[in-house]
């Protein structure tokens, strides 16, 4: 087990301070209308559930950029919403929670992407999506690309978040890479099976375990069948370093040499797995700019994701409680 001395995690933590990330991908808005239900609809077989609060959320990749900003490094967020009632939402949302909206296109044909919880009891009843997963325009991916070089020299980071919705366009990403590697900046990835041949070189790539199936076509099951599938992966897309999360399983990570180490899951109570691997990809990349080793970095990811997954919503990753929770798991040797 990895375990950190307290003073190099103090400053671990201060370097994260002055690093600035650029995240870049599908935006979205997380809305939760929470309630009660005791009894069926007469109209239909389904619960009536009697609303008593709601609130919005950055989603997605905005919610990458909040994990970055909670974490304490400064985020530069990329990506388009549409010019509707529910873009706008994002926007005052986002400005809430002190993220900056400089990079963010709004674009008249798309719609802002909505995903909507309905709970009762702290259980989810149903989910509904709005979303277009178009490729942007031409013009939109010009415009991105422009605001990213214009920021390169700024960054010392890049997560591409990818849910396919039409952001992350070969061309756009094929372009930032280079941009990227061009100015010696982090590349980050955590894919989806669309267009993942683009993040060839990525110095990180993150994807789970279905998304590692879908890549290589086959199964994986077994320690070895991970193994050779890291091993694999790391020759196809030419990696720096991977790895793949097991959800209750923890994760497989994959150093320069494709050397596997199994990181088991560390959180006793499940209630909602969805943001689990935003908070791994912002507090990997975000501990690896301060500093940390690839192995260091992906434990204490591996813990964040421990946080957030005990709450029923979508949460960002507090640093108080990552810090406690690493305490009393002995990784970090607090002074004697």
């Amino acid at each position: 087990m990895v375990k950190i001395d307290h003073d190099k995690y103090e400053e671990y933590l201060k370097k994260i301070k002055r690093s600035r990330i650029a995240v870049i991908g599908d935006l979205m808005l997380d809305v939760y209308f929470w309630g009660r239900t005791d009894r069926i609809s007469p109209e239909a077989p389904v619960p009536v559930v009697s609303v008593t609060g709601e609130e919005m959320k950055p989603g997605g990749a905005a919610n990458v950029s909040l994990n970055v900003k909670s974490l304490g490094a400064k985020p530069y967020s990329f990506g388009v919403i549409g010019n509707d009632m529910s873009g706008s939402f994002f926007i005052d949302n986002f400005k809430f929670h002190g993220l900056n909206t400089d990079n963010i296109l709004i674009d008249k044909k798309r719609p802002t992407t909505v995903k909507t919880r309905i709970l009762a009891l702290n259980q989810h009843v149903v989910r509904f999506d709005k979303e277009s997963t178009q490729d942007i325009s031409k013009n939109t991916e010009k415009k991105l690309l422009e605001s990213f070089i214009e920021a390169a020299d700024n960054i010392d980071a890049v997560i591409f978040q990818d849910y396919n919705k039409g952001v992350l366009t070969s061309g756009l990403v094929k372009n930032i890479m280079s941009v990227a590697s061009e100015k010696k900046i982090l590349t980050a990835v955590d894919p989806k099976i669309k267009n993942f041949i683009s993040y060839k070189g990525a110095d990180i790539f993150k994807p789970n375990l279905k998304e590692a199936e879908e890549i290589l076509k086959r199964k994986i099951r077994t320690d070895s069948e991970i193994e050779k599938a890291g091993i694999d992966l790391m020759d196809k897309l030419e990696l720096k370093r991977l790895v793949i999360t097991l959800s209750e399983r923890g994760m497989a990570i994959f150093n320069s040499n494709a050397i596997m180490n199994i990181i088991p899951a560390q959180s006793a109570k499940i209630a909602n797995v969805s943001g689990a691997g935003d908070t791994v990809i912002s507090t990997l990349v975000a501990f690896i700019c301060g500093g940390a080793s690839f192995e260091e970095a992906c434990t204490i990811a591996n813990f964040a994701a421990s946080i957030v997954v005990e709450d029923v919503s979508i949460i960002p990753v507090e640093p108080s409680q990552l810090k406690i929770r690493l305490e009393k798991s002995g990784i970090i040797q607090k002074r004697k």
